[in-house]
C-alpha cells in the first residue's frame, strides 16, 4: 500500500479522504461503485465516478449505521434502532444531467429498537421457513439471525445451539452471516460463551465460523471474526483481531491466510478476483486492547488507517485504497454497487423524495 502515489479529496467540511492514484480506474475497469458504513460517524458514503472519470463521494447521515446490503437496485442499511429500504428511483440504465445512474430513494423503515443489527442480507428463508424478498440480519445484542415483524420489534429466526435462550445480552457477539443464495448458510462469533457479554473474555482466540445448517463449528481459534462470505466454494472471511484475510476449505476446515489488512478489518465484498476491504483504526478500550492485531502492525511498520483496501486475492496485494483522515475512525460494512457508476442517496426530508414519483409497472 504506498501512500505516496495518493489524490485527495474532502468528505463534506471536515473530512480529509486521501486515495490511490489507481483507483478511479479500478472502479471503471470493473464498472462498479462502492458503498460503505461508518458505524459510529453515522454515515452511508458512496464512491463513484463523475462525468470527468474522477472520483466522486457523496454521504448521508444515518445514525449509527452497520449492516448494508444491496443487488444494485435495492439498498437495505441498519441505523441505531431502524432498518431502511431504499429502491432506485431512476430508471434501468437511465442517468441524470450529472451522470448520476443509481438513486437510491427511500421506500421503507421497520423499527427494531436497538438489538444491534450487523450483517443484512435479503432472502426467501427456505430451510428457515420463511417466506420470499424478506430482510435477514443479524442481531448482535439478542445472539440470532432474525428478521422484520409486523406486530414486534423483530423475529427470530435461529441461533447457535450454544445459545440457550433469545435474550438482549450480547452472550456470543454473533455478528457476521454469509449467504448460499437466499439462504444463510454461515454466521461468524467472536465466542460461543452463553453468558451476558461473556464473549469479551474470549476475543484474543474464541472465534468460530459455523454452519446455520448443523450448528457445528467449521473453524475455531479465530480472534473477533467478521464479514464471512461464500466465494468459489469457500468461506472467505475477516480474522479482524489479527488483521487477516483468510479463506476456509469447508472440506477439510483449512484455513489459509490471503493478505495483511492495515487496521481493524470489518466489511467484505467480492468482484472478479478482487476483495474490497473496510478497515477501521482500533478503539482505545478493552475490547480491542490485547489483540494480536496491536503486534502484527508494528512488526510491519504499519499505522492502522481508516477507509477501505482493495486486494488481489492471487497474490495477497493492497493493489488500491481510499483513507479518512480523523475524525472519522471506523468502518463497519462495504458492497461493490456492480454496473453503477455514480450512486446518490435521497434522504427523506429531501425535495426529490417529495417530488420524484414513480409508477411500478410504467
Amino acid at each position: 500500500m504506498q501512500r505516496n502515489t495518493a489524490k485527495q479529496e474532502s468528505l463534506g467540511e471536515h473530512v480529509e479522504i486521501r486515495f490511490s492514484a489507481g483507483l478511479a480506474n479500478w472502479l471503471s475497469d470493473h464498472n462498479c461503485s462502492l458503498a460503505l458504513t461508518t458505524f459510529r460517524s453515522g454515515e452511508l458514503i458512496f464512491v463513484g465516478r463523475n462525468t470527468s472519470d474522477q472520483i466522486s463521494f457523496q454521504n448521508h447521515h444515518i445514525d449509527h449505521c452497520q449492516g448494508l446490503w444491496s443487488d444494485g437496485q435495492s439498498l437495505v442499511v441498519s441505523s441505531l434502532h431502524t432498518l431502511w429500504w431504499f429502491e432506485n428511483g431512476l430508471q434501468r440504465d437511465a442517468q441524470t444531467e450529472d451522470g448520476t445512474d443509481r438513486m437510491f430513494m427511500p421506500r421503507g423503515v421497520h423499527v427494531t429498537g436497538q438489538i444491534d443489527i450487523h450483517d443484512i442480507a435479503v432472502g426467501d428463508l427456505t430451510t428457515l421457513g420463511g417466506s420470499k424478498q424478506i430482510p435477514i440480519f443479524v442481531s448482535t445484542a439478542f445472539n440470532c439471525l432474525a428478521t422484520t415483524s409486523q406486530r414486534a420489534s423483530f423475529r427470530p429466526l435461529w441461533h447457535p445451539p450454544f445459545i440457550d435462550r433469545v435474550v438482549g445480552e450480547d452472550r456470543c457477539h454473533l455478528n457476521g452471516m454469509a449467504m448460499r443464495g437466499d439462504d444463510p448458510a454461515y454466521v461468524t462469533c467472536v465466542s460461543t460463551s452463553n453468558a451476558a457479554a461473556g464473549w469479551r473474555e474470549h476475543r484474543t482466540d474464541g472465534g468460530v465460523l459455523i454452519d446455520t445448517r448443523s450448528g457445528d463449528a467449521v473453524l475455531s481459534k479465530l480472534s473477533m471474526p467478521h464479514s464471512p462470505r461464500l466465494w468459489k466454494g469457500e468461506v472467505w472471511l475477516l480474522d479482524s483481531g489479527r488483521g487477516h484475510l483468510i479463506s476456509v476449505d469447508l472440506k477439510t476446515g483449512g484455513r489459509t491466510i490471503v493478505a495483511s489488512i492495515p487496521g481493524y478489518a470489518r466489511g467484505l465484498s467480492i468482484i472478479d478476483r478482487f476483495a474490497v476491504i473496510g478497515v477501521s483504526r482500533p478503539r482505545s478500550n478493552n475490547a480491542f486492547s490485547g489483540l494480536e492485531l496491536d503486534e502484527n502492525l508494528n512488526s510491519q511498520g504499519v499505522a492502522p488507517i481508516c477507509g477501505v483496501v482493495v486486494v488481489d486475492t492471487l497474490s495477497g496485494i493492497i493493489v488500491e485504497w481510499l483513507e479518512f483522515a480523523q475524525p472519522l475512525n471506523e468502518v463497519y460494512d462495504v458492497v461493490v454497487l456492480s454496473d453503477c457508476k455514480l450512486p446518490e442517496c435521497i434522504a427523506l426530508d429531501a425535495d426529490q423524495a417529495r417530488t420524484r414519483i414513480t409508477i411500478e409497472g410504467a
